[in-house]
């Protein structure tokens, strides 16, 4: 159980410092890779980048990428707002680890409910069914880690992107060096950027990426 001791425990050793140039980069950073687009982000490069909807028009493009924002993002995001305007949560930057057993409940409501739609489906590739999957599952491993510490939720989404892109690598015969690079440098400096501005220690990250690792492993076989 989360007391008292753990939710005032600095994450890292406030005596190492950093440029306030970094500082700010490190914010920004983990800003534009924020949990709640790294979904919408995958899904873009599901729909533009690969052959998985040969039979969706443009239009029917743009119209799933809005359904993932408004689930992975918006949701999300209302639920964390509405929380902090009730009182529930301290900050809407889900400081400590009792601020993040509600977003954590919700979301995972949130992204079952996509799971559910997306399998039932069979217009929809099984790789966005596998995706959607081990984004719920990540979900839920992080809220029973959450019980024992701050694991970082960045590092668990980078986790999944950087796994799924390694999976998805070889269910398809297209060429994707170059975004796994891509991925493998993001997830690096996004964790990076955690531990600089003293968000999460060593092992919350690792951790963090651990879980979203095994998740879409699990979830490979699962679905496939």
């Amino acid at each position: 159980m989360v007391t008292s001791e753990q939710v005032q425990q600095p994450a890292i050793d406030q005596s190492v410092s950093f440029h306030p140039v970094i500082r700010v980069l490190a914010r920004v950073i983990s800003f534009v890779f924020h949990p709640l687009f790294i979904p919408v982000y995958i899904s873009w490069f599901l729909l533009y980048y690969t052959p998985l909807f040969p039979g969706f028009a443009q239009g029917d493009k743009t119209m799933l990428l809005v359904r993932f924002f408004v689930m992975y993002t918006v949701f999300p995001l209302a639920t964390i707002l509405i929380a902090k305007a009730l009182g529930f949560v301290q900050s809407i930057y889900l400081r400590t680890q009792k601020d993040r057993i509600i977003p954590y409940v919700a979301c995972g409501l949130y992204y079952f409910w996509m799971w559910y739609v997306l399998r039932n489906q069979p217009q929809f590739p099984r790789e966005l069914v596998m995706l959607s999957l081990a984004i719920f599952i990540a979900s839920s491993a992080g809220l029973i880690a959450n019980s024992y510490l701050k694991v970082s939720m960045h590092a668990i989404s980078v986790g999944v992107m950087i796994a799924f892109m390694f999976i998805f690598s070889f269910l398809t015969d297209a060429h994707l060096g170059v975004f796994i690079s891509v991925a493998l440098f993001v997830a690096g400096i996004v964790c990076t950027s955690r531990m600089i501005n003293s968000d999460h220690n060593p092992l919350e990250v690792y951790l963090g990426l651990f879980l979203g690792i095994i998740a879409q492993v699990i979830c490979y076989f699962i679905v496939f």
